[in-house]
């Protein structure tokens, strides 16, 4: 799977979906009683030591370049892990990340909002239909902390995700996430200390599984976009959501809600045909190029 043809790159997107449904079931097996703070802060070490064996990719010359935007993604990958940690606790697996995947839409308009991008009539009907979505997958008559977890998380997700235009362009990848998570790591062991509860090593298990699925995924997306243009293959990051629904049912004995199925066809359909449509326009940019 080199993820230089179309149908590897897919491959890899769907295999790495898997282990971000993974990910997410290894955090909601450590319980929804869980210390906060400490399970999140062993996450954080764990994500930081998988990450030390790249350490020769990290720029010594300049080891702190782009320090006070590091900090502020590491400030917001705690926050995220922490909704996280609670959105999992409390809700089904396949309807958190139903909740989860409003984050690219969220994108979509924050991105206007903050760096004034243009939104294409296409784009709103998308935004609209995914919001119809949301509303049916939450049922707002059932809102409580998990859906309300589940929301702040991919609004964090997705403003975390904005900053990336701004990191330092030379700057290679694993620098940037190792300085992340060392920042993230420093900020939530503060919290973990604050909290004091009585250190439970069993949640280390669930820690280092979900973040060893976490670096996986990470690696198949790289793999995946870096020969192929994304709008060919992007559409398959949408196989997450059926895998989920998979997990919960296998490893859970959660049922399979129709609600969550139907909501989920209004988010993830718009998107799909955007990522089509932007597909379809560069095959024809390439067809009247000139030779």
């Amino acid at each position: 799977m080199s993820g230089k043809t179309v149908s590897s790159a897919i491959l890899l997107l769907v295999l790495g979906n898997l282990m971000a449904t993974l990910c997410d079931a290894f955090i909601k097996m450590a319980g929804k009683d869980v210390p906060v703070f400490q399970f999140t802060f062993m996450r954080a070490v764990c994500m930081t030591l998988c990450l030390l064996p790249f350490i020769r990719q990290v720029n010594w010359s300049k080891p702190f370049e782009g320090a006070k935007l590091h900090f502020l993604r590491g400030s917001l990958w705690v926050v995220a892990g922490i909704l996280l940690v609670i959105a999992l606790g409390s809700l089904p697996l396949a309807t958190a990340n139903a909740v989860f995947y409003s984050a690219p839409l969220l994108i979509i308009f924050l991105s206007a909002i903050l760096y004034r991008d243009k939104l294409s009539g296409s784009v709103i009907v998308a935004g609209l239909s995914g919001f119809v979505g949301i509303i049916v997958i939450l049922r707002p008559d059932e809102l409580g902390i998990g859906i309300i977890s589940a929301l702040l998380f991919a609004l964090v997700l997705a403003f975390n995700s904005l900053l990336i235009r701004q990191l330092p362009k030379q700057q290679t990848l694993m620098h940037g996430m190792l300085l992340t998570h060392c920042f993230a790591m420093f900020i939530v062991g503060g919290l973990a200390f604050y909290e004091s509860s009585p250190w439970d090593w069993s949640l280390l298990v669930f820690a280092f599984a979900s973040s060893v699925c976490s670096i996986l995924y990470s690696f198949a997306c790289l793999l995946a976009y870096r020969y192929v243009a994304s709008s060919e293959v992007a559409s398959a990051e949408y196989s997450g959501l059926v895998c989920a629904m998979l997990v919960g049912w296998l490893w859970f004995n959660e049922e399979m809600d129709i609600l969550v199925g139907v909501g989920s066809l209004f988010i993830i359909i718009p998107l799909v045909f955007i990522t089509q449509r932007d597909s379809r326009k560069r095959r024809n940019l390439l067809r009247t190029a000139p030779v």
